[in-house]
């Protein structure tokens, strides 16, 4: 195995997170398994972090070769802003202009994430004010459990502690992804309910909320 890097994004290897972001969205399996669209997937998870934060972003390199990445924001108030005013228009016209509803995945996958809406599974707490930054982490299959996510998250946890931030959350919905975690001195903060992938697992799922104070 050649040496692993982890280094700040750059513009280049946008293309790279984009596509392992498809391959890793469902639960670390690709997205393919309930959606048809790259591009407006890869927008919606990836968009905000590549084209407005890149500074918070980081990716690891083998042979020249991105392998992973961990993207990330210092003020998800201001994540949330970006995303409603100029990200969110632009997924719900490519939603309406490119065909994304006459494909039978998305339809599907469109219909039971609007039930788990009117349950309330969308709601979670307010975690602004202790945990104000986010991040989300993925690597290729054949990368993980060599240590290079954990050389990922303190890689990312420096950064914010130099930016002062007082602390980050995460959320997850891997059941295996949970002692990863928890080795990082992530704690479990929030645990909810999540339907929309029972037609698919034929069981509900939880989402798990983490989070880790920076600063005392």
């Amino acid at each position: 195995m050649e040496e692993v890097i982890i280094r700040r994004y750059a513009q280049r290897d946008r293309d790279f997170v984009r596509e392992i972001a498809w391959e890793t969205a469902f639960m670390g399996k690709p997205a393919s398994i309930f959606f048809e669209d790259k591009k407006l997937l890869a927008d919606f998870l990836t968009l905000y972090f590549t084209d407005y934060e890149p500074g918070s972003c980081f990716v690891a390199e083998e042979n020249d070769k991105v392998i992973g990445y961990l993207i990330g924001a210092k003020d998800t108030a201001i994540l949330k802003k970006v995303f409603d005013f100029k990200i969110s228009w632009r997924l719900f016209l490519g939603i309406f202009t490119k065909g994304v509803l006459f494909k039978k995945k998305n339809i599907i996958f469109f219909l039971h994430c609007v039930m788990s809406f009117f349950k309330g599974e969308f709601k979670s707490p307010d975690l602004s004010k202790d945990y104000p930054a986010t991040l989300h982490i993925n690597l290729n299959e054949g990368s993980r459990g060599l240590g290079i996510g954990s050389r990922l998250i303190n890689t990312y946890l420096n950064y914010l502690a130099q930016e002062k931030i007082p602390g980050v959350y995460l959320a997850t919905l891997s059941e295996r992804a949970k002692p990863f975690f928890f080795k990082q001195g992530f704690h479990l903060i929030y645990r909810g309910p999540r339907s929309y992938f029972h037609y698919l697992l034929k069981k509900d799922i939880p989402i798990y909320i983490f989070g880790k104070r920076l600063l005392q």
